[in-house]
């Protein structure tokens, strides 16, 4: 007898996992044509090359000014790094998907639209917009918080520098999506990396090669004496304090910073007499100790500036604030006592 096959029989040369072969080559084919991945990777790349090279050269540059002086314990150092390392990482990744691929986005779109051929020229042009768009979002979440705007100028010099910064990204991203959908092989964050790496160590190798030869000095707080700290010190605003030779200090209208209760010193005016001393380390002038019995101010100033034109500061606000009270010198008495 002969056997019919069913009218819905399957095929014996068929595989039953066809169909999901399909669907997983047309996954691949979109992949390919999207170049999602390769464009985010490359915007990484570029962004955290960028922070490596910018960061580099504020610490060669900052070297060489005032500043309060480098951590001794190599382990401290190696930790700080590897934080900073991680954060950059994880901060490229959130500027990438907040403002690189928006920017492509819209350079598509308007490409689309004015029925042109997407090109260089188009990603360009779209980077100021969302940096603008960022730029404002973030300020209005900043004067929310601060319940205070910043001045124009602070947001417009946002504005440059994270437009500055977005275009290498961005343009580096677009290369990379259309190396992948030309089917070419997208090596754009290899290369980036590569020789973001190499422009590093060149930078690098450059500022130790200047600090090394003596062309740039280390910033090294004045070594004074206490004969050099007797004198006028004045803070710019009328608030001003006199150090004698004996010992002896004067204040007139010295800012005294007090606790208000509301998380916030705020400044009162000092006048009156009091005493002072030099707060030594090794033999070396650190600091002043200046009581002022009639307003209550008790501080230690620390040195800073350079032996032509010293300065002795506080901190103001919570310890790490940044903020300082300064005085500088503006008289000096007859040396004496050292």
């Amino acid at each position: 007898m002969t056997q019919q096959a069913e009218p819905d029989a399957i095929p014996a040369d068929a595989t039953t996992d066809g169909a999901p072969e399909e669907s997983r080559g047309a996954s691949r084919d979109a992949a390919r044509e999207d170049g999602f991945g390769a464009a985010f990777c490359a915007s990484m790349a570029t962004l955290c090359v960028e922070a490596a090279l910018a960061g580099t050269i504020a610490v060669l540059v900052l070297l060489s000014r005032e500043h309060d002086g480098l951590p001794g314990n190599a382990f401290v150092i190696a930790a700080a790094v590897l934080v900073v390392a991680l954060l950059t990482v994880l901060i490229s990744g959130f500027v990438t998907a907040a403002a690189v691929m928006p920017t492509l986005a819209l350079a598509r779109r308007a490409a689309r639209r004015a029925g042109r051929a997407e090109g260089p020229l188009w990603v360009l042009g779209a980077v100021p917009a969302v940096s603008a768009v960022a730029v404002t979002a973030f300020g209005g979440v900043a004067a929310l918080g601060s319940l205070s705007l910043a001045r124009p100028s602070a947001y417009l010099l946002w504005w440059a520098a994270l437009t500055v910064a977005l275009m290498p990204g961005a343009l580096l991203a677009r290369a990379a999506a259309r190396r992948l959908r030309e089917g070419r092989s997208a090596r754009t964050a290899r290369r980036v990396a590569r020789y973001g790496g190499l422009a590093w160590l060149v930078t690098a190798a450059l500022g130790a090669g200047a600090y090394g030869t003596g062309l740039v000095s280390v910033y090294e707080p004045p070594r004074l004496e206490k004969s050099d700290l007797a004198g006028m010190w004045s803070d710019g605003r009328g608030g001003k304090v006199e150090l004698a030779p004996d010992g002896v200090a004067t204040a007139r209208g010295l800012d005294n910073f007090v606790w208000d209760g509301m998380g916030k010193d705020r400044p009162t005016d000092c006048d009156g007499s009091g005493s002072w001393t030099a707060v030594k380390d090794g033999g070396t002038v650190q600091g002043v100790s200046l009581r002022i019995r009639s307003c209550e101010l008790s501080r230690e100033w620390s040195v800073s500036g350079t032996e032509k034109e010293p300065r002795i500061f506080h901190e103001i606000g919570k310890p790490g604030s940044g903020k300082r009270y300064v005085l500088k010198r503006v008289a000096t008495h007859d040396k004496g006592e050292k």
